[in-house]
């Protein structure tokens, strides 16, 4: 099987594909100063838990937009896997498709993996939303090259921001308010909910119209992340739900031939 490593700025996410089926996956908080042992014992208790063991790994590749966080994670492949990972972006895991923007190279491996596995999986024009520490809407062409973006804060950062700037705020959670969808709030609970969540819907409905309206054809739009799920409930800006699009691009890149033996 193939453990497929998605290192994000909130969560490292790990994942065990066997011929294109997601058969595992599990997340933990990303922490650069982790080292390779210290991932090693949890996952070699949450493959047991799989009825699984370690040699049923059998290739690595990794996509990070962490820098710090590879090198331990390079090791924890080379070390307990015994394989050589692959690096999404770099020899063996190219992404295959063109990054037509002004600087190629600041393009985030989860962003090229999701115009991946977007175009892999919808044909057409594509807008793809990814909800992460940061909400990125990206714009992937029928050609499957990726035409640049936007990146808007998370939704989870406005929120810490709101709450650690306005002293007599409390902290809620990310949900949707609750009722007749009324945009008056009543409490500052109900008002803090509905500025928070409302607002957030307004903001992706708003910037999607608005790449449309530059794209001049139909864009179908894709929503990935964890808050996917919730949002497209409250919008119908949404065409497909892909809740692991970074997962199965890097499953794609490892299936390209010409990877090292």
């Amino acid at each position: 099987m193939l453990l497929a490593i998605d290192a994000g700025n909130t969560n490292v996410v790990f994942a065990l594909i066997e011929a294109r089926t997601i058969k595992a996956r599990w997340r933990i908080a990303t922490d650069p100063r982790r080292t390779a042992d210290e991932y090693a014992v949890w996952l070699h208790q949450l493959l047991q838990l799989e009825g699984l063991e370690r040699s049923a790994v059998s290739a690595v590749i990794i996509g990070t937009v962490v820098p710090r966080a590879l090198h331990n994670l390079q090791v924890l492949a080379s070390k307990y896997f015994g394989v050589e990972a692959l690096i999404a972006g770099q020899a063996g895991a190219e992404y295959g498709i063109e990054l037509d923007v002004v600087e190629p190279r600041t393009v985030g491996a989860d962003r090229a993996l999701n115009a991946v596995a977007a175009h892999a999986l919808h044909a057409g024009d594509l807008i793809v939303v990814d909800f992460g520490t940061a909400t990125t809407f990206d714009f992937v062409d029928s050609t499957g090259a990726y035409k640049g973006g936007i990146i808007a804060p998370g939704i989870n950062l406005s929120l810490d921001a709101l709450v650690s700037a306005a002293a007599k705020l409390p902290r809620i959670a990310i949900e949707a308010p609750t009722g007749n969808n009324s945009v008056i709030g009543r409490t500052t609970e109900d008002q803090m909910h509905i500025g928070i969540f409302w607002g957030y819907v307004a903001m992706i409905e708003g910037l999607v119209a608005r790449m449309q309206g530059e794209i001049g054809r139909p864009a179908k739009v894709i929503s990935t992340g964890g808050l996917a799920i919730l949002f497209n409930d409250h919008t119908s800006v949404f065409d497909a739900i892909e809740p692991d699009l970074t997962i199965t691009g890097l499953g794609l890149l490892y299936e390209r031939p010409g990877k090292p033996a």
